[in-house]
């Protein structure tokens, strides 16, 4: 459970959440996640585990039911908020949710659903007076949190984190990254993934720290808060720094002066959730005189990589383990210890989720005999800093005897002043096994033989690749990452 929650009261009178519907101090929060907690109670003594599902905007109330599934001993299955109903049937089905939480914006999407299959809900639109009891006492080791992957190769999975996991979670990137009580923050990324939950609201409110929430997503709103002077802290995807350097670009020179004035004002930014561009780490350094920090992470481990807060950070690379997680690169066989050799990246440390839910077998595959947990990801030691070069099953094209790493090829064609984005892939070939295709995203006209030239300069030909698309925009998930099988599809 959040670390202010229990442990300290020091912070009682201070404001915690800022959203649109006002301000809130921690011990609003603190008791509003009281009444939850005895409103999923009613009566008993302990949900002992029970699955809380809840579709609730980001905010004050999100904080407080979350909080109140966890006061209950209960397990919190945040929603996603911009899912259809088959997806959220999907979780609810399999979770085997017994109660569900639904804000007034989302009543005409699920309540239909949920009155159908006999779930009780909780609608933000109509309060209720609990029957107050005392509250269960709730081990650390218990399961907390149920978040599901993006399912890009299978069925989506229940990712099953513990309280002990959340805590390790946190309290190691606010050692590693310095977090206090002074810090402000605003909370922009979807609270159904682990960034947005532990990195952003999880880490700011066990500080003390302040946590503001947009109503929705523009440029010019995050502009605006960035500009106000009381921010400290901004964590963001590559898909939204994109978006804001494209909006700075209309930027006068005055403006952008200003601008760089106040970003370079800011005590760390952080981009996460997906490969960091290095054009687009360069021109945030230009833009705020930052180096964007970036990190690596999952649903199954949380943080366990980072860039130093002091430092160097490497553009391309997402650092150095975090405190107290153990990181290996394995080969096929052994460990792998000389740099610039590519392995898999493997996890062992409390941060470690407990089990994919009610997928036993899964679970045992995703770990190796010594308990290592198999990420699935592929990186290189470069002077003592991870660099990641891609998922292997998607990012990693092996074609003719070699294994390439797409978001290399990717960081190449990029350069080129006519690309504005692109994504690159394996294709099966019986020839090749596999051959290198891109999906390209112009800002301008661009003969594809031009182009196909101009990478052959940058990048042996063995990995140039062999067929071209050009469309609009590319396919991304909730978090801005590239849907590669999206990709493939439309080949």
């Amino acid at each position: 459970m959040p670390l202010i929650t229990q442990k300290d009261i020091a912070f009682a009178g201070k404001t915690a959440i800022i959203d649109p519907k006002g301000e809130y101090t921690y011990q609003q929060i603190i008791d509003a996640s009281s009444l939850w907690a005895h409103r999923f109670l009613n009566g008993q003594s302990d949900l002992n585990g029970a699955r809380i599902a809840f579709m609730v905007n980001p905010g004050f109330d999100y904080v407080a039911v979350q909080w109140g599934i966890w006061k209950a001993g209960g397990v919190a299955v945040p929603l996603c908020v911009t899912y259809p109903l088959a997806s959220l049937a999907y979780v609810l089905e399999d979770t085997a949710a017994e109660q569900v939480v639904i804000d007034t914006v989302f009543e005409s999407i699920l309540l239909d659903y949920t009155s159908e299959k006999g779930l009780k809900s909780h609608l933000l639109s109509k309060p209720s007076t609990p029957l107050i009891a005392s509250l269960p006492e709730v081990s650390s080791k218990r399961p907390a949190l149920i978040l599901y992957t993006s399912g890009t190769t299978s069925l989506p999975k229940g990712v099953v984190s513990s309280h002990a996991n959340i805590d390790f979670q946190m309290e190691s990137l606010i050692q590693a990254w310095e977090w206090n009580e002074g810090d402000r923050t605003i909370c922009i990324l979807p609270l159904h993934h682990i960034h947005g939950i532990i990195n952003v609201v999880g880490c700011s409110l066990s500080v003390g720290g302040i946590c503001e929430f947009l109503p929705k997503f523009s440029e010019e709103a995050v502009f605006d808060r960035l500009l106000s002077g009381e921010l400290t802290v901004f964590m963001a995807v590559p898909t939204i720094y994109f978006k804001l350097i494209a909006y700075w670009d209309s930027f006068s020179e005055d403006q952008k002066q200003l601008v760089f004035q106040k970003l370079n004002a800011f005590r760390l930014m952080v981009s996460g959730s997906a490969a960091l561009p290095v054009s687009v780490m360069e021109k945030w350094h230009v833009i705020s005189g930052h180096w964007l920090l970036e990190r690596y992470g999952m649903t199954e481990i949380g943080m366990a990589i980072s860039n130093p807060f002091h430092g160097e950070r490497k553009p391309g690379h997402v650092g150095i383990p975090l405190p107290g997680v153990q990181v290996r690169l394995m080969g096929d066989e052994e460990e792998i210890k000389e740099e610039l050799v590519p392995g898999e990246i493997q996890i062992k440390g409390p941060n470690v989720f407990q089990s994919y839910w009610n997928k036993a077998k899964a679970t045992e595959e995703t770990f190796t005999e010594d308990a290592w947990f198999k990420t699935g990801d592929v990186a290189h030691l470069d002077q003592g800093y991870y660099k990641i070069l891609g998922r292997s099953s998607v990012d990693i094209i092996k074609s003719g005897g070699y294994k390439l790493s797409a978001l290399e090829i990717e960081e190449v064609i990029r350069q080129h002043p006519d690309v504005a984005d692109c994504g690159v892939m394996g294709l099966a070939d019986e020839e090749w096994g596999e051959i290198v295709a891109v999906v390209l995203v112009l800002k301008s006209e661009i003969e594809v033989k031009t182009l196909n030239a101009w990478i052959r300069e940058r990048l042996p030909g063995y990995k140039v690749p062999r067929k071209y698309l050009i469309k609009e925009e590319l396919p991304r998930n909730a978090m801005g990452k590239v849907t590669k099988n999206d990709l493939k599809a439309m080949f």
